[in-house]
């Protein structure tokens, strides 16, 4: 009787948690990363300097210096 009381009480935490957690997720704003000045082109981080570079668009091969 204990083992299927133990089970049944498991089962309702996790089915409690598995409700809540994707609530959770969906309210956490997603966090973006560098861009390029004009929002063409892409972003690449470059190892050897340390710093972030526009690739294409209007500001080709430029350091991206904000976010």
């Amino acid at each position: 009787m204990r083992t299927r009381l133990l089970g049944f009480t498991a089962a309702l935490v996790l089915a409690a948690l598995g409700a809540t957690v994707p609530v959770a997720q969906a309210d956490v704003p997603a966090v973006t990363g560098p861009a390029c000045a004009d929002g063409s082109g892409a972003v690449q981080y470059d190892s050897t300097s340390g710093q972030w570079i526009c690739i294409g668009g209007a500001y080709d091969g430029e350091l991206i210096t904000k976010t």
